[in-house]
């Protein structure tokens, strides 16, 4: 088994509320981060893949493959929006890193079988203190 990870970059806009609460409420649980007119991070994205190396290529998977579907299927929705409005596989939820890297595991674990490999990890830096890493249920 060889694990193999890709990073990519994305900045987005979110603000941390919970519909049905009120603002203090939200700002006593989320504090700053409720701010009403939102703020951004820069965030770095790493996907990895695990696999057995195929022996026609040497490779577990072709980077290139990897990355566009990387980059079709949650760069392009995400980079430069705002998560609590423009980005369907955030829709309805919390915009936490962690409901983030869920997120982004859902969309693109179908896709990574489809190349016959297996998502290993999504790891979300949000800042250069905090990261995220989910390993699927």
């Amino acid at each position: 088994m060889i694990y193999l990870t890709r990073r990519e970059k994305f900045s987005a806009a979110h603000r941390m509320y919970k519909n049905g609460w009120s603002d203090s409420k939200n700002q006593e649980v989320f504090g700053d981060c409720s701010n009403p007119n939102w703020h951004g991070h820069n965030y770095i994205l790493f996907v990895t893949v695990k696999g057995n190396i195929n022996s026609e290529t040497g490779y577990l998977v072709n980077l290139k493959t990897l990355g566009s579907i990387i980059r079709e299927n949650v760069i392009q929705k995400i980079d430069h929006k705002n998560m609590n409005l423009e980005v369907d596989f955030m829709n309805g939820k919390v915009a936490s890193s962690e409901n983030l890297a869920v997120s982004i595991w859902e969309v693109l674990d179908p896709k990574v079988k489809m190349l016959g490999i297996e998502l290993h990890k999504i790891k979300i830096e949000e800042t250069e203190n905090n990261f995220i890493e989910y390993f699927g249920k």
